[in-house]
């Protein structure tokens, strides 16, 4: 069966990969002269492989995609990030280093945060690691409600299934107060759960902190050569087995015909497809089925309803002659992982009510990356580079200002708040490049700058992502079209989870369609 795949992000090469390995004729197309979308890495300054988007991979690591897929086999490499985590000093008190390592973990946390946050952060650990491996297990496939409860089934919790459920249900900001006393320990974990998008004080973000329980177990992997390592690795496995994939040739409408689809691309090409996977953004999904012709009303229905929300937040890329030096720790211990630039939850707070209002923030929130420490090959030799991710920067300016004329002042700003921590690093920037909410919707088609294309909120996740009627990955009136992507379940982020259950949905589909007629009794 021939099967045309729109966009090769990674959840749709995933989706790819296992079709073709599956024996099917697999093309897929690509707007961009760049394969991965937001999971790629090009040479933004002089001999400096710099990722467009994703940095850090996390959830893929978790999926046992990279194992079935034989990733290894064709150049993936991964280094641990560890320690994963790192909170400088502040105030005449320690840093936190979050290392693999449990118990080395609780020691720092106990030198910072004393005695008693070391133990509760230890009880953190055994009650929501597996709890978050369970969360990993509901994100293998699709969110129907049987599954997500044989997903949970079997867990602990005092007071039973009603207690549990209060527990996933509440806000991550509940849960740190919960269990911690120590407002810069909590401020942390809150920086790494807001990287799904929402603030932690709303509901249903409790499990979003409690997904740092998990890293102890794996922690987040840099892609030997940057991000887009993976999208090599996916495209030559989907090669291995005779798919093909085309950059520069965007999809343009996508019209059902007959038992099939037939599909326009920029090129002026009108290829046929028993299936199509759609793993652009899904606005841009219903962009192409309505100059298809879908039904019009419709589509402008499920618009209206699905939120891409204000933006999230914007990164500068730097390219500096050192790495940030944080006073009282060592480079090896600060660099490896992700440096969670915080010191209270109000610092975050304020930076998210003032993208509400469509306001930079009064003061930037950043999470400093600095693969180099790991891998010094997607570097000069001499220099270092930097993924400076600051939250939350909106979309939408408020009286009509334009991004363009502040990108270079926001870029200032986020440096100089690095700076702040660690003094002297912006006198090491060599060369930067920013990128604003807008630039990551013209250049990698995250619409409204939403690097989680949907809002992560409680209403558009599992059962509901991004709407009921879309939640299964299938469109109502477009038999054999399947959506994978961020805005599918289970979200944003590097998992390719979404890609798998799209391509086990069209293979399960395509082999009930196969099975002979028998007539008569």
């Amino acid at each position: 069966m021939s099967v045309i795949v729109v966009g090769s992000g990674h959840n749709a090469l995933v989706a790819a990969c296992y079709l073709a390995r599956a024996g099917h004729a697999v093309d897929v197309l690509e707007r961009d002269h760049v394969l991965g979308g937001a999971v790629s890495t090009i040479e933004r300054f002089p001999g400096h492989r710099v990722d467009r988007g994703s940095s850090a991979h996390i959830m893929i690591r978790h999926t046992g995609i990279i194992e079935e897929l034989e990733l290894d086999r064709f150049g993936l490499c991964y280094i641990d990030c560890d320690p994963w985590g790192f909170t400088p000093a502040r105030a005449g008190r320690p840093a936190i280093v979050f290392h693999r390592d449990l118990d080395a973990t609780c020691a720092s946390i106990a030198a910072a945060c004393g005695q008693r946050d070391a133990a509760s952060y230890r009880r953190f650990v055994q009650v929501w690691g597996p709890r978050s491996a369970r969360v990993m297990r509901a994100f293998g496939g699709g969110p129907t409600p049987g599954r997500l409860v044989r997903s949970f089934w079997g867990l602990d919790a005092k007071g039973g299934g009603s207690a549990l459920s209060r527990e996933f249900l509440q806000s991550g900001d509940a849960l740190l107060d919960t269990f911690f006393e120590d407002e810069r320990l909590k401020a942390s974990l809150a920086w790494f759960g807001a990287q799904s998008g929402p603030p932690m004080s709303e509901p249903g973000t409790a499990p979003m902190v409690g997904f740092a329980a998990l890293l102890h177990t794996l922690p987040p992997g840099r892609a030997v050569g940057g991000s887009g390592a993976l999208t090599e690795a996916l495209v030559a496995r989907l090669r291995s087995d005779g798919g093909v994939v085309h950059a520069n040739d965007a999809v343009t409408a996508l019209r059902r015909a007959g038992d099939g689809w037939r599909v326009r691309t920029g090129s002026g090409r009108e290829l046929r497809a028993a299936i199509v996977i759609a793993g652009t953004h899904v606005l841009t999904t219903l962009d192409l089925l309505r100059d298809g012709g879908f039904d019009a009303a419709q589509l402008d229905d499920w618009r209206r309803r699905i939120r891409v929300g204000p933006g999230i937040g914007m990164v500068v890329r730097v390219a500096a002659g050192a790495l940030p030096r944080y006073p009282g720790s060592p480079i090896e211990e600060s660099a490896r992982g992700l440096q969670f630039l915080v010191s209270d939850r109000a610092h975050l707070r304020r930076a998210h009510g003032a993208a509400l209002a469509g306001e930079l923030p009064p003061r930037p929130v950043v999470l400093a990356m600095s693969f180099t420490a790991l891998d010094p090959t997607i570097a000069p030799p001499g220099e270092h580079q930097l993924s400076l991710w600051a939250q939350w920067h909106p979309y939408r300016l408020a009286d009509g200002r334009d991004w363009a004329a502040l990108a270079k002042r926001e870029g200032d700003r986020i440096i100089a708040e690095v700076d702040s921590y660690a003094p002297g690093f912006a006198d090491s920037v060599l060369r930067r490049h920013v990128q604003t909410p807008v630039d990551l919707e013209r250049e990698l088609g995250l619409v409204g700058g939403n690097v989680m294309h949907v809002e992560m909120s409680l209403d558009q996740m599992m059962l509901w992502r991004p709407l009921p009627e879309l939640s299964r990955q299938r469109v109502p009136g477009a038999p054999g079209l399947y959506l994978t992507g961020a805005s599918t379940h289970p979200g944003g982020g590097v998992s390719g989870a979404s890609g798998r259950t799209a391509a086990q949905l069209a293979l399960r589909d395509l082999r009930r369609h196969r099975r002979p007629r028998w007539f008569g009794r």
